[in-house]
């Protein structure tokens, strides 16, 4: 899962439950990117699940097909991997070389990662010393099925295209949603339609990475049953007014305390987990991202059942976007964490 390099030029490619993104991006992280070419494709949602030959097919056409509206000429691709099919940990293993941590990482894999290791596909970096063990360090571990992995690579390379990349999307999503330049730890959120990605970021890595089950669709199918209204109807209301209690007499609101209390409450205790260990090192801010990034009061709402200051996060905060492209975003913009964060990989 690891990124080539010297590659020269590439894109990254999201792939949504209800949508793929496209982003190819010029520049680094220290002077800024600019936005170069991206697309925006919704999906059929059943295309998106289909594993069949007939739906890799078609998947394949609708990457084709968003490369040739956003003008990509590069072969190169980064994709993202979802949090559902990856497992991702921050593990401690004693100080060693470089070349001896190879060696433990090899050997000891099985006691790490829930599957058989001779079907994983298996990445992982070194974070740094122990908070609570100096002759420890820390290493983040990410694994796939390898079966997962290769199926993945082989559609895209019958494309004709070169993956150059495939990491896990809650590892990107960071990368384009972290406060520039904070050491504080902060939560990152990603509300997506089926499911919610969490990771706790400290000192500029993340340190804890959950994926909780539950997304928009959730919210939308509590509102429909409860106002007893037609689904696209209950997620307009959610979209556009949120958790206001003086829209629609506060209706959307009522519905959605339950669930929002109990996704409050997965916070809070993923706060006094990353506590457990990195004690003394408090959780300064909750960044929202995804659907999570547009319902209204949505962020003001976690700020009090969480006591954390929470915002609605900007993953193009380092890109540099003209006033057309900021206009064609409007509406999906919040959606691009994790391909913005794959686009921003460096490959020098």
């Amino acid at each position: 899962m690891s990124l080539l390099h010297g590659v020269g030029e590439f894109f990254a490619l999201d792939i949504g439950t209800s949508a793929m993104r496209l982003v190819q991006l010029d520049g680094d992280a220290q002077h800024g990117f600019q936005l170069i070419r991206y697309a925006y494709v919704p999906i059929d949602p059943k295309i998106a699940q289909d594993t069949s030959e007939a739906g890799q097919r078609r998947m394949g056409e609708l990457i084709l097909g968003a490369m040739k509206q956003a003008g990509i000429k590069t072969k190169n691709i980064a994709i993202g991997l979802p949090a559902g099919k990856t497992y991702t940990a921050v593990i401690e293993v004693p100080n060693q070389t470089e070349k001896e941590l190879k060696k433990t990482i090899r050997y000891e894999l099985d006691q790490y990662i829930p599957m058989a290791v001779d079907e994983a596909e298996v990445d992982y970096t070194a974070l740094g010393p122990s908070p609570n063990d100096p002759t420890k360090a820390e290493i983040l571990l990410s694994s796939t099925a390898m079966d997962y992995a290769e199926e993945r690579m082989e559609m895209i390379e019958k494309l004709g295209l070169n993956v150059i990349a495939q990491e896990p999307e809650p590892i990107a999503m960071t990368r384009s949603l972290a406060p520039v330049g904070s050491q504080d730890a902060r939560i990152i959120v990603d509300l997506g339609e089926t499911s919610t990605d969490l990771v706790v970021v400290y000192r500029g890595a993340p340190r804890l990475v959950r994926s909780i089950p539950g997304g928009l669709a959730a919210l939308v199918k509590t509102v429909s049953t409860t106002l007893n209204v037609r689904e696209d109807q209950a997620r307009r209301f959610i979209l556009k007014f949120g958790l206001a209690q003086d829209k629609l007499e506060g209706q959307v609101f009522k519905a959605l305390d339950g669930n929002l209390e109990s996704f409050a409450q997965e916070l809070t205790k993923s706060v006094r987990f990353f506590q457990n260990k990195y004690v003394g090192a408090p959780v300064l801010g909750i960044v929202l991202s995804g659907f999570a990034g547009v319902i209204p009061f949505i962020a003001e709402y976690i700020e009090v059942k969480t006591n954390i200051q929470t915002i609605q996060g900007n993953p193009w905060q380092l890109v540099q976007v003209t006033p057309d492209q900021q206009q064609a975003l409007v509406g999906v913009a919040s959606e691009f964490a994790v391909a913005i964060g794959l686009a921003e990989r460096n490959n020098n």
